[in-house]
C-alpha cells in the first residue's frame, strides 16, 4: 500500500495529467486536492485527446475511484460538461465521487475575477477569469456556497438570494455592470444539484475508508509549487496550496498517511499569466520551444512564456514539497538545440544567490547564472529506456538530478502514455521491482537509489 501525492515542481503546465494518468493504473484511489477549472490537464490515450479540468486524471481506468475534494472549487456547469463530454467518449463516470464540503463557483464569482483583472489594467495577475479567486475569497470570508447546500433546495434559496443581492451591489456600483437574476442563478443551480447529487460523499471519510484497507491512494493538485498562495512569487499566485503540505488539508488526511511525493517538471521552464521570469527566453528560441512543445494553456488556449531549466526554483521545491523523486517531461522538445542552458544560480544586486527570494520585488531583480551543456540534435521520441538515450540527453538529466538533489524516476517524451521511461518504481521506491511504460511490473531488482543512473 502507498499513498502518493504529484505536484507541480514549477509554475504549473508540468505535464502532470500524463504522470498521474500513468501512476493512476497502480492506484485504487485518485484525488484531486485543491484549484478550481482554472487547472487544465491533458491526457493522450490511443490518439485519443482528453482535457480534464476537474476531474481527476484517473477517471480513464474504469475500475479506479475518483474523488474531488473538499479544497477544491466546483463549477458545477463545468464539471457537467467533463461528465457529459466523457460520456460521449464512452468513458464510465460511475466511480466518481464529489466532496460535500467542496465550494461551489457561482456566476457572480466569475463576473467579480473578470472584472477586477480589468480594472487592474498592467498591475493584473493574470487569472484565468473563472472566478477561482472569488470563490476561494468567500470561502475565506464564510459566505460561500458548498455542495451540501446545493443539495438543499429550501436552505440554498434563501442563502443565495441574499448573496446575490449582495453581490449586486457590487457589480453595479464598483464594476458598473448588470445585476444577476437571483430566481435564473437558483434555478439554474438547483438543476445542476440534481444532476451531481448522486456523485456527492463525505469525501474524507471515503479516502480514510481506503486507508483502513490499505488501497493505493493518488493525490493529485492543480497548477504548481511557484504558483502556491503561501510559497509562491505572491502575488503572482493561484488562490490555493498546490505544494504536498496542501494534500493533506484538501482531502482530508493526516500527515502520517503519506507515504511518498513525486515532483513533475518539464525539462524547461515554462509560465502562463504575469509575475517574474528569470530564464524567460525572448525571440526566436522562445518561439522555438513554444511550438515544439505545443505551450498553450489547456483551460485558456493562452501562449506559454518559455525559458530556460531553472534549478533555483527547482531546489526549492524539492524542499518545500518533501519530495522522494522527480518527473521529467518534454525533453522531446530540447532534441533540436546545439546546446542547453540550465540557470544554476541568480546574480542578485552583484550577489550570488542559490536560494529562492520571498520577495517579489527581489525576485524580478534576479539574472540567472547558466552552465551550458551540449544538446544531442537528434529525436528522443522514440526512446524507452535510458540506453536508448543520446548520451548527452542522458548526461543533461543527470546534471539535472545532482542539481535538484533528488532522483529522477520517470522520463517522459511525448503526450502519448507509451511516451515514457520509467528508470524506478516511483510509487514505492527504489526497492521495489521496475514498472514498464504501462505501470506494469517486469522481473528485474533495481539498485539501490544511490546507484540509479538518474540518482543525485
Amino acid at each position: 500500500m502507498a499513498n502518493v501525492i504529484v505536484i507541480g515542481a514549477q509554475w504549473g503546465d508540468e505535464g502532470k495529467g500524463k504522470i498521474t494518468d500513468l501512476l493512476s493504473k497502480s492506484a485504487d484511489i485518485v484525488v484531486r486536492y485543491q484549484g478550481g477549472v482554472n487547472a487544465g490537464h491533458t491526457v493522450v490515450v490511443k490518439e485519443q485527446t482528453f482535457k480534464l479540468h476537474l476531474i481527476p486524471s484517473g477517471i480513464l481506468y474504469p475500475e479506479t475511484q475518483c474523488i474531488i475534494g473538499s479544497g477544491t472549487v466546483i463549477d458545477p456547469q463545468v464539471l457537467i460538461g467533463e461528465l457529459d463530454q466523457l460520456d460521449t467518449l464512452n468513458v464510465s463516470t460511475e466511480n466518481l465521487m464529489i466532496s460535500q464540503t467542496a465550494h461551489v463557483t457561482m456566476p457572480y464569482h466569475r463576473l467579480i475575477d473578470q472584472a477586477s483583472e480589468q480594472k487592474r489594467g498592467n498591475k493584473k495577475i493574470g487569472t484565468t477569469g473563472r472566478g477561482i479567486g472569488p470563490t476561494y475569497a468567500d470561502k475565506s470570508e464564510r459566505t460561500g456556497i458548498r455542495i451540501l447546500d446545493l443539495m438543499n433546495a429550501d436552505h440554498v434559496e434563501e442563502q443565495l438570494e441574499w448573496t446575490i443581492n449582495y453581490k449586486n451591489v457590487i457589480l453595479e456600483k464598483l464594476y458598473e455592470m448588470p445585476p444577476l437574476d437571483p430566481k435564473a442563478v437558483i434555478e439554474e443551480y438547483l438543476g445542476y444539484a440534481e444532476r451531481l447529487r448522486p456523485h456527492v460523499v463525505d469525501s474524507s471519510l471515503k479516502i480514510a475508508e481506503g486507508v483502513k484497507k490499505k488501497r493505493n491512494i493518488l493525490f493529485e493538485g492543480a497548477q504548481g509549487t511557484l504558483l502556491d498562495l503561501d510559497h509562491g512569487t505572491y502575488p503572482y499566485v493561484t488562490s490555493s496550496n498546490p505544494v504536498a503540505g496542501g494534500a493533506c488539508v484538501g482531502a482530508g488526511i493526516g500527515p502520517t498517511m503519506i507515504d511518498r511525493v513525486i515532483g513533475v517538471a518539464k525539462a524547461y521552464t515554462t509560465r502562463v499569466g504575469e509575475g517574474p521570469f528569470p530564464t524567460e527566453l525572448d525571440g526566436d528560441l522562445g518561439q522555438e520551444l513554444c511550438d515544439r512543445g505545443a505551450e498553450f494553456g489547456t483551460t485558456t488556449g493562452r501562449r506559454r512564456r518559455c525559458g530556460w531549466f531553472d534549478a533555483v526554483i527547482g531546489r526549492y521545491a524539492v524542499r518545500i514539497n518533501g519530495m522522494d523523486c522527480l518527473a521529467i517531461t518534454k525533453l522531446d522538445v530540447l532534441d533540436t538545440l546545439a546546446e542547453i542552458k540550465v540557470c544554476v544560480a541568480y546574480n542578485i544586486d552583484g550577489v550570488r544567490c542559490e536560494n529562492f527570494p520571498s520577495s517579489a520585488l527581489r525576485f524580478a531583480r534576479c539574472e540567472p547564472i547558466y552552465e551550458t551543456l551540449p544538446g544531442w540534435q537528434q529525436s528522443t521520441a522514440a526512446c524507452r529506456s535510458l540506453e536508448d538515450l543520446p548520451k548527452a540527453a542522458l548526461n543533461y538529466l543527470k546534471f539535472l538530478a545532482e542539481l535538484m538533489e533528488v532522483p529522477i524516476a520517470i522520463v517522459s517524451l511525448g503526450a502519448s502514455r507509451d511516451q515514457t521511461i520509467i528508470v524506478e518504481d516511483p510509487i514505492h521506491g527504489p526497492k521495489r521491482a521496475l514498472l514498464d511504460a504501462n505501470g506494469t511490473p517486469v522481473n528485474q531488482q533495481p539498485s539501490e537509489a544511490s546507484n540509479s543512473p538518474l540518482s543525485q
